[in-house]
């Protein structure tokens, strides 16, 4: 019972993978929706669940229960949302993928030991490498993107992993709790302070962090729109539950630790805002908007405390319902799979109302704009990095949050004060009920943090 959303998520990609097996097209949307709701389901019956398993390699507690929910609503509203099966080829094997680059990242917030932490992320890796290529519509440019994807994903492997061998040299263990009780030595010394940032590497890639950001607008703009949406979300909620964890390492500040994040945070708010301001096509401009907020996301870190690590945890909760939100509605307009350009937008208010509504809460979401959750979210980053007494940073990541009004309110420009060209967008009535569900979580996000605050507080 203890493992039960580990094993659920292994039989669905099951699932899958035997219905991959037979002949014909079968759409499978049903099943699949049906599937990943019984999923959430037991993610939030498990809650609770504790316990520490395979020789205390993995640890299933409240911090780790938590994410796992995360995760499932993510998967869950990415399957709700792929609703086009001649976007993605394959449809049985683009499921049994997303099952288990899914159950990798649910390894992963369990695992409390190097080889368990590298074993999950490969896993989850492997599968989101076989994943970019199913699009239908490929181009030469495409598959450069798919291919770009995986030896960048294996480079950042290859570092991390030299890390881990430093750790491993320092504190004679693999395991999380040994490292812990070694810290204050080793991250005395900076060649201790490089292993750990090394050991961080795989992660920052996940999260697109400067400089492992190379990867990140080709795939978005290569890759399936749903592949995407997926890529965008759902590996970022479990970079940063590890990123905490690893963190965390320190138990107290550590200045040589610091200055390195703040460096790469600042490189990476500035050039995800500075770049998306001149970006045309709407899932390159979210690439970049992914850089800066991957920036943002290390305020948090710097506090090396709980109320830091409680904010990035609820700023990345806020982060996936922005962006499913986002991407929806360039979904929902793509009808063919091609990708959109920002003027692609025009007059989507006269079209579609409601599409432009949802665009217009995600973006002033993700501008940071009251009363929405990356308002709210920003806030609590922001001033977890001042009171740790990073003032600095703090300046040039409000600095950033201005730049940024520009390209996210274009959007919203585009949509309202623009003529209609085209005929109007039809919407059924599950269309309609997600953007209304994505619209409700960002608002209630911002305007009820501390309740989600707290939960998170007693995660860490």
């Amino acid at each position: 019972m203890t493992l039960l959303p580990e094993i659920y998520t292994f039989l669905f990609s099951l699932v899958f993978l035997f219905l991959s097996l037979g002949k014909g097209k079968r759409p499978l949307f049903i099943l699949a929706r049906t599937l990943a709701v019984i999923g959430l389901v037991i993610s939030f019956l498990s809650i609770n669940a504790s316990g520490l398993l395979f020789s205390g390699a993995y640890r299933v507690d409240y911090f780790s229960q938590i994410f796992k929910v995360l995760l499932n609503i993510g998967l869950t509203l990415v399957v709700f949302m792929f609703h086009k099966d001649d976007e993605v080829d394959n449809v049985p094997e683009f499921y049994m993928f997303l099952g288990f680059s899914t159950l990798g990242l649910t390894i992963l917030v369990s695992s409390v030991e190097l080889i368990s932490i590298l074993v999950s992320l490969e896993i989850s890796s492997f599968s989101l490498y076989a994943i970019v290529p199913l699009r239908r519509a490929q181009t030469r440019d495409h598959l450069e993107a798919s291919i770009k994807y995986l030896f960048f994903g294996a480079i950042s492997t290859g570092i991390m992993l030299y890390g881990m061998g430093y750790l491993y040299a320092f504190a004679h263990s693999t395991y999380l709790v040994d490292i812990v009780e070694k810290t204050p030595v080793f991250l005395a010394r900076p060649f201790g302070v490089l292993a750990l940032l090394l050991t961080l590497t795989a992660f920052f890639f996940k999260l697109s962090l400067f400089p492992l950001h190379f990867w990140a607008p080709d795939i978005y703009e290569g890759a399936s729109d749903a592949t995407t949406t997926f890529i965008a979300t759902v590996p970022k909620v479990a970079g940063a539950a590890v990123l905490i964890r690893l963190t965390m390492l320190a138990n107290s500040p550590v200045s040589q630790l610091a200055l390195l994040l703040i460096v790469l945070a600042a490189f990476s708010m500035t050039l995800g805002n500075l770049v998306g301001l001149v970006q045309k096509d709407l899932k390159r401009l979210l690439a970049y908007s992914g850089i800066a907020h991957a920036g943002y996301l290390m305020l948090g870190l710097l506090s090396f405390n709980e109320d830091g690590n409680a904010a990035v945890a609820y700023y990345i909760t806020v982060y996936l319902f922005m962006n499913l939100a986002l991407f929806y509605v360039i979904m929902l307009l793509s009808r063919g799979g091609q990708n959109l350009k920002i003027s692609d937008l025009t007059g989507l208010a006269r079209k579609s109302p409601l599409l432009a509504f949802t665009l217009a809460a995600a973006a002033f979401s993700l501008a940071g704009i009251p009363p929405t959750g990356g308002f709210t979210g920003k806030f609590f980053l922001f001033v977890n990095a001042f009171r740790a007494g990073h003032l600095a940073i703090v300046i040039i990541a409000a600095v950033n949050t201005v730049i940024s009004l520009f390209y996210y309110l274009n959007l919203v420009r585009v949509s309202y004060s623009k003529e209609a060209q085209g005929p109007s967008v039809g919407l059924s009535f599950y269309e309609k009920a997600l953007c209304y569900l994505f619209s409700i979580a960002i608002i209630i996000l911002g305007l009820m943090p501390l309740t989600f605050m707290e939960m998170f507080r007693q995660a860490m």
